[in-house]
């Protein structure tokens, strides 16, 4: 690859064939490379949400050299779990096997993902090497899916619990699990499906292997309890250390919105992905 070669996107790129969710659009800097990159995965609450959702957080991740890769999934209308976490680790495997056509250094692979997309985004962060949840997409099947930084914005971590965790802290007394449910094809809220719901929950998989964490909720999310964060990022501590993980509440802040996509807020993110990846 030229020293001059020019940045470049590729939109629609299939990682995989089983469905026509499997797409991604690549977003390459200028020049040669190799470059640290960095997957993006949209939220939607499992069912809705497109790849171009995050094309602003594309371009922040290529104006700091990074091959920015914003994936679709299979959403719960069409695939119920683990589909999701298959797709998104088949993504992976195919940047990795591909690096070279994408000017991606292949041991430096990171993930960001809000809401939903940070639940996916944590279940690639914990679960490296789980068989069962490695699927088989796509070509690259003894490729690792593993990740080397996560970025969690406010994803649900476990269903079992949103419920008691919302009311306690004042959400609505018709807060519900319904899209996790869809998510699942099961009720997440029942003790009969406790066992999905644990294998479905990022913290079921943590260990020493995994990689450093960041995680960003906001005080007054109404979607997502941010004790879910939490608690995630306490058990992530406690086997990591604290070196590895942080969390961050920005006061005031709901479900996303201005707060997470101000520019000090970017910075703290790429200074993350940054320390980790460069």
């Amino acid at each position: 690859m030229p020293a001059d070669a020019p940045a470049q996107t590729l939109r629609d790129v299939a990682y995989a064939s089983r469905s026509a969710a499997q797409k991604m659009d690549i977003y390459m800097p200028a020049g040669a490379g190799p470059f640290p990159a960095v997957v993006l995965i949209h939220g939607g609450a499992f069912k809705r949400g497109d790849k171009a959702m995050d094309a602003a957080n594309a371009a922040a991740l290529v104006a700091q050299g990074y091959v920015a890769v914003a994936i679709n999934y299979r959403l719960s209308g069409e695939a119920t779990f683990p589909a999701a976490v298959h797709d998104a680790k088949a993504a992976v495997r195919f940047l990795r096997a591909r690096a070279s056509d994408y000017r991606i250094q292949p041991s430096k692979i990171g993930v960001w993902g809000a809401s939903a997309g940070g639940h996916l985004a944590a279940m690639l962060g914990t679960s490296g090497g789980v068989a069962e949840l490695e699927g088989t997409e796509g070509a690259h099947l003894g490729v690792s899916s593993r990740v080397q930084a996560v970025v969690d914005w406010f994803g649900p971590i476990n269903f079992a619990t949103m419920v008691s965790e919302g009311r306690a802290l004042g959400f609505a007394a018709h807060y519900n699990v319904d899209n996790e449910s869809a998510y699942l094809g099961v009720d997440a809220n029942s003790p009969a499906h406790l066992a999905l719901v644990q294998r479905s929950n990022p913290a079921t998989y943590i260990d020493a292997q995994d990689p450093p964490f960041f995680i960003q909720v906001g005080s007054a999310d109404p979607l997502i309890p941010y004790t879910q964060s939490l608690n995630f990022h306490a058990a992530l501590k406690a086997v990591l250390g604290e070196a590895k993980v942080s969390v961050e509440k920005l006061e005031g802040a709901g479900h996303g919105g201005p707060q997470f996509g101000s520019a000090a807020n970017l910075s703290k993110v790429l200074g993350f992905l940054g320390q980790h990846l460069k």
